[in-house]
């Protein structure tokens, strides 16, 4: 289950905007078996047999990214119907945010920018929980409530305007600063944030600049880890990306 927070216009009035909440869920299982497991945890949401959709999951695919296909042979297509820009960041929430927080949040969403802004609030906890942050390189375990995306689009035809949706999105992830993570504010790797940090387009890049955004991603121990690896596998560097791990040459600082 996830929790998407989106605005949207009162049909009567363009200017009467609210900020909607949707619970987004896909549940491994048949409707006799979820109903009481929903009765029991989510009573709130009023949940009733006429308001859940049986698909295969291969089905499922087309639903989470909202794809906007008639059928699942439209995945074939490797043309996107409908192309948006986008700039997007995350976070790990790891106490309560506090209500005025919220409403400082919602106001937000009222801002022209916001106009096709998304947050996606994604629970953590249970098994999860229950796995060492260093056993696989993924470490945001334990101790995290549940994670933010910061997603922002805009059409091609504002692209002129890029400039503004994303100063939009770096004001909001700057106004969310006390209420995540700390030491390192941490990020979720597939969520790409460049504005973490780079490669370097030509020459090596140091292990201390990696770790602006290899601490975030993956937090230090683990990272250093994968520069060890990636060290032993890879001392060329030839599989790289913006915000690859770099490999530790003897003329750089240590680690």
């Amino acid at each position: 289950m996830r929790v998407i927070l989106t605005r949207t216009n009162s049909s009567e009035s363009p200017r009467n905007m609210t900020v909607v909440v949707a619970f987004n869920s896909i549940f491994f299982g048949g409707v006799d078996t979820l109903l009481p497991v929903m009765e029991q945890s989510f009573p709130e949401l009023g949940l009733t047999r006429e308001r859940i959709a049986l698909n295969e999951w291969i089905e499922s695919i087309l639903y989470f990214p909202e794809f906007r296909l008639d059928s699942i042979e439209g995945l074939l297509n490797r043309t996107q119907p409908d192309v948006r820009y986008f700039k997007a960041t995350s976070d790990y929430i790891q106490k309560p945010i506090p209500e005025h927080v919220l409403r400082g949040m919602f106001r937000r969403f009222f801002e022209a920018e916001a106009e096709e802004a998304v947050l996606v609030l994604n629970p953590y906890g249970g098994r999860m929980a229950e796995i060492s942050p260093s056993a696989i390189p993924f470490p945001h375990r334990k101790g995290n409530l549940y994670s933010i995306l910061y997603w922002v689009y805009w059409r091609e035809e504002n692209a002129g305007n890029s400039d503004r949706y994303i100063d939009w999105i770096r004001r909001f992830f700057r106004y969310m600063t006390p209420y995540v993570s700390k030491n390192p504010r941490g990020a979720y790797i597939n969520y790409r944030d460049l504005d973490l940090g780079v490669n370097n387009d030509v020459g090596p890049t140091s292990y201390a600049q990696a770790s602006t955004w290899g601490f975030p991603y993956f937090k230090k121990a683990n990272f250093d880890r994968l520069v060890r690896v990636k060290t032993r596998v890879d001392p060329r560097n030839f599989f790289r990306n913006e915000q690859s791990i770099p490999p530790v040459h003897s003329s750089w600082s240590s680690m």
